[in-house]
């Protein structure tokens, strides 16, 4: 991968935005504690071409409740990430990275609540809420902005052009109301830049995990609208990177069509891998873009998963992202 893509120290802060009027720039960040299954997600998506950024705050709690924020705050420039009382700093290139938001959180007792979220904004319980956590590498870099033209990005260039992520030790805390959770465990970053439309996901299966001992993985299958299927992703393993080369995707679905468990199956060059994941609590959410006249929908399932690798527990995310063409989700039931 390193052949194809390039990474330079500058690339972890902010890029000069393009023409393009869907420019996006975008931090994501997730941590999960070790020892109780508590931990979440969140994003900063600078879209300053159309004047907004995108936040996305989503916690998972151990009593079972999820609470997030959802927001598209006013944006002049992509000189920061700083919107809306979320907040990303690098502190050092490549190692260690910080991200903060303090502001109002809507508590959501049962997630079905987030199939209608104009309903939930608008009259759904809130608590103050606060979220900090530090992010230091335990891996390497993985990705970057392609060499040339001919290099096929992760997601594809209608939804990045640079792109990298690491998996890292992630130390902090959550703090809802009067209660509050330490995060003493894993998690995994990103950060894009460039052109972006979520519709133009037809439809993928993204898995991202850490285990106690530092390994991971990030795996990604996704579909274009050919049915024309890739592959890819890495398993962390002893603090290095694995190529996948071959990947297989089997769900368990609810019957709501959301994913419930989920077998893998994973090679790489040096291992075969079965890994098994059990969503814990999942966020059913919508993404919305009117285009020419038509309002276009892809439904995007984040699931807090328990996954389980040669006899280890560990957790991370489970996010599905389709198209919702005619009622209908593009890849279910694949």
């Amino acid at each position: 991968m390193a052949k194809k893509f390039v990474m330079r120290p500058e690339d972890e802060l902010m890029h000069q935005p393009d023409g393009s009027s869907n420019f996006n720039e975008s931090v994501y960040t997730n941590g999960f504690n070790t020892a109780s299954p508590v931990g979440g997600w969140m994003r900063l998506g600078n879209r300053v071409n159309e004047g907004y950024a995108e936040l996305s705050v989503c916690l998972y709690l151990p009593d079972g409740r999820i609470a997030c924020q959802f927001q598209r705050p006013a944006i002049a420039s992509n000189e920061r990430f700083d919107a809306g009382g979320l907040s990303y700093s690098v502190i050092e290139p490549f190692r260690k990275v910080s991200m903060r938001f303090a502001g109002e959180l809507i508590i959501v007792d049962d997630p079905e609540a987030l199939r209608e979220p104009q309903t939930l904004f608008a009259s759904g319980p809130r608590l103050p809420g606060e979220v900090a956590w530090v992010h230091e590498a335990e891996s390497p870099i993985h990705g970057g902005e392609p060499v040339d033209d001919t290099v096929q990005t992760m997601y594809g260039r209608d939804f990045s052009l640079g792109h990298f992520n690491q998996h890292g030790r992630v130390r902090g805390e959550i703090r809802v109301g009067h209660e509050s959770w330490p995060i003493d465990g894993r998690g995994w970053r990103d950060h894009s830049w460039g052109p972006r439309y979520w519709q133009a996901i037809f439809y993928y299966r993204l898995f991202i995990a850490n285990f106690a001992n530092g390994d991971g993985f990030m795996l990604l299958k996704i579909t274009d609208k050919n049915g024309v299927s890739r592959r890819q992703g890495v398993l962390l393993v002893d603090g290095d990177y694995e190529e996948v080369v071959d990947m297989d995707v089997s769900t368990e679905w609810t019957q709501a069509q959301d994913p419930a468990r989920l077998v893998l199956g994973v090679r790489t060059a040096k291992r075969k891998a079965r890994i098994t994941g059990e969503i814990i609590k999942l966020a059913p959410l919508r993404n919305r873009r009117k285009a020419d006249g038509e309002t276009l929908v892809s439904r995007i399932a984040e699931g807090f998963t328990r996954f389980k690798w040669d006899g280890r527990q560990g957790y991370g995310m489970t996010e599905y992202i389709e198209r919702i063409e005619d009622g209908k989700l593009a890849g279910y039931p694949l």
